[in-house]
């Protein structure tokens, strides 16, 4: 399977053109973004958990990247609120479960580098650098932005997720929910009006 794939174009997706999709267990939902592979795949996804819903145990084949946007997400770990950040690095493995309120979580797999084994959560994340990992070729940041204003798109490539507000680039706009990614090479800026907060990843296309 192959979606959004060719990782040298702009792409975007706005919360109008959500198609979900049901996962492998009961009660989970996926709103695919990218992806290369099947079921185990190099993959961004929006995944949407009905109250009580529960995932099978897994192992972490190339490491999992999760931000928590609605209800709370959990596992034997822990239990996470919406606005919670979590890295699972290669080899990790746990068992994904929701309460009540159920959950919505923006989440990435097979994608990390393999000396990145850093494991941790950040509860109520606030605006700045939730993650940075250097590596041969480029340094992977992970942000939290408040943005009021403009934001050069980063040269080595740029990621973002529409938290809240609207953000605009390149005469486009893409309100609360809206999730681009911009190869590398892109001459441009973003812009926000006050109260757009965005999730942004860098150094890692």
């Amino acid at each position: 399977m192959r979606i959004r794939a060719d990782f040298d174009q702009p792409v975007w997706v706005r919360p109008g053109d959500y198609r979900w999709v049901d996962s492998p267990m009961p009660g989970v939902q996926r709103m695919m973004l990218d992806r290369v592979g099947d079921e185990v795949a190099r993959a961004t996804s929006l995944v949407r958990y009905q109250p009580g819903a529960t995932f099978s145990r897994h192992t972490h084949g190339g490491g999992e990247e999760i931000f928590v946007l609605e209800g709370a997400f959990g596992d034997e770990h822990g239990v996470y609120p919406a606005g919670s950040y979590l890295r699972n690095p290669i080899g990790s493995a746990h068992t994904p479960r929701v309460g009540p309120e159920g959950a919505l979580i923006w989440v990435k797999l097979h994608q990390f580098a393999a000396d990145d084994q850093a494991q941790f959560v950040v509860n109520d994340a606030r605006p700045g650098v939730l993650h940075q990992h250097d590596s041969d070729s480029a340094c992977e940041t992970v942000s939290l932005i408040d943005l009021d204003g403009l934001l050069a798109v980063d040269p080595q490539g740029d990621e973002v997720l529409v938290l809240s507000g609207v953000l605009d680039w390149n005469g486009e706009h893409f309100e609360a929910g809206s999730w681009l990614r911009l190869p590398r090479g892109t001459r441009a800026h973003f812009s926000g009006e006050p109260g757009t907060r965005v999730l942004r990843k860098t150094g890692h296309l």
